[in-house]
């Protein structure tokens, strides 16, 4: 059998592969992507970010809408229209998963849609059998739902996050199992939209990814708006019948039952790498599923890269992209640099938003760092106050110097806000230049020059 030759082949087109794909083709012919999607775009816009930010923000315009009367306006009978929401969302999508194609689908690049898998270090073999060498390849193939061994679960009809992005009517009552970042901004999603919530976590704290004090916020806003939230459980079984799921749980030494026609189980992401035939290529993974990969995406065969959720460890999208164009860089022989992740800026699209960058309090614990740190309450500021955004807080850590090591914000548009101390991580900048800023008053950004404040006079 022929086997046919490419310089590249980058197994996935979502956000890290296309990445791959299109920084190899700038030194590179013969470049091929094999992606066996029913729509090419990959998680992010198709399951991810765009559809899930697309509906949380229309449920937050319903939400404001429906606290008229705190903002002396009197809207009468702000309801959710489902099927416009839909209609919307897909919209949207269509308009970003167009591009994706006309890009993945351009003569830059030959494309296969199809599986593939490695037969040995250096081809693989799609489902067709077709057989396929490469000087190197690009695994990006992304993550799946993970499901835990709870008794009942891996045969009940339970929704993933694809189901809930895909609705076009509104439930009744939902249980939602899990209590990460997809867990969370899904449960408010629904609870807004006139859902009723049950969420269901097993660690001490929902968003183990964040600070327990960010965490702590979101979790006073979920009950406020009347989430039924449990943390600290141990899911003991799931049940469905006659159209009814039981999820029972102990939680705070009391075994419990709740019952609602539908279950979310978001109780996180493995891996894809299921009949990839890594073993055939001498690829290694770690106890996660993840491919091991060194600084500069390769793994322990060099001929393999990853890149992306299959690759770790963080499940972000710019991280993917980052990993992309570092590993495609690194195997056309051109100047790469590791991706910095001490510098990477997160998100978390709750209301109110969480937005962190650089190193955290408790990663400066754990390395030993001495720093100072500071924080200001939005509900102390003037801005958040007329918004009626009261919840949360911002703050900074800075070296002994004055060097800002990393910020969080929780709070009305963190995700945006986030960005100036973003800057200040990534360009090592000093609070005394941090304070050279015109901090314009009345605006929310104006709250980062008081912890600033605070620190400089510990310099002082």
């Amino acid at each position: 059998m022929k086997i046919q030759h490419f310089d590249y082949i980058v197994i996935g087109g979502g956000s890290g592969g296309y990445a791959a794909a299109r920084t190899a083709r700038e030194t590179l012919k013969r470049v091929a992507i094999i992606d066996n999607a029913d729509q090419l775009g990959g998680l992010c816009i198709l399951r991810g970010c765009m559809p899930s930010k697309t509906l949380i923000y229309s449920a937050e315009v319903l939400h404001l809408a429906q606290q008229d009367k705190a903002f002396g306006l009197n809207i009468p009978q702000a309801t959710v229209d489902m099927a416009a929401l839909h209609q919307r969302k897909l919209k949207i999508i269509q308009e970003f998963s167009d591009y994706r194609q006309e890009q993945l689908q351009s003569d830059r690049f030959t494309l296969f849609r199809n599986r593939a898998r490695f037969i040995n270090s250096r081809t693989i073999q799609l489902d067709d059998g077709t057989r396929l060498s490469a000087d190197h390849f690009m695994v990006a193939t992304g993550s799946v739902v993970s499901v835990p061994p709870i008794s009942g679960l891996d045969n009940a009809p339970f929704w993933t996050s694809d189901d809930v992005l895909d609705l076009d009517f509104k439930p009744e009552k939902v249980i939602v199992l899990g209590g990460g970042i997809v867990a969370c901004e899904l449960a408010q999603f629904m609870r807004r939209i006139g859902s009723e919530v049950i969420q269901i976590q097993r660690s001490p704290h929902i968003l183990k990814e964040v600070s327990p004090s960010a965490a702590a916020v979101i979790e006073q806003k979920f009950r406020n708006e009347g989430i039924q939230l449990y943390t600290g459980t141990t899911l003991k079984s799931v049940q469905y019948r006659d159209g009814n799921f039981s999820v029972s749980f102990e939680h705070e030494s009391r075994l419990l039952t709740v019952n609602a026609p539908h279950l979310l189980n978001a109780l996180g992401r493995r891996p894809a790498t299921d009949g990839l035939g890594l073993t055939a290529a001498g690829i290694s993974t770690l106890p996660s599923g993840h491919i091991n990969c060194n600084t500069m995406q390769q793994t322990s065969n060099p001929r393999v890269y990853a890149s992306g959720d299959v690759a770790g460890p963080h499940e972000i999208v710019h991280v993917a992209i980052l990993q992309g164009e570092t590993a495609a860089r690194h195997a056309t022989a051109r100047a790469a640099e590791r991706v910095d992740y001490d510098s990477l800026c997160g998100v978390v699209f709750t209301d109110p938003q969480i937005g962190a960058v650089g190193l955290s309090e408790n990663q400066l614990k754990e390395r030993g760092i001495e720093y100072l740190v500071a924080d200001y309450p939005f509900d102390d500021h003037g801005k958040s106050i007329l918004m009626e955004a009261k919840y949360g807080y911002v703050k900074v850590f800075a070296d002994r110097s004055g060097v800002v090591l990393g910020a969080e914000c929780v709070g009305k548009d963190a995700g945006e806000l986030i960005h100036a101390m973003a800057v200040a991580v990534t360009l090592k900048a000093n609070v005394r230049d941090l304070l050279k800023v015109h901090w314009y008053h009345p605006t929310l950004s104006e709250i980062w020059s008081y912890p600033l404040e605070d620190i400089f006079d510990e310099l002082a």
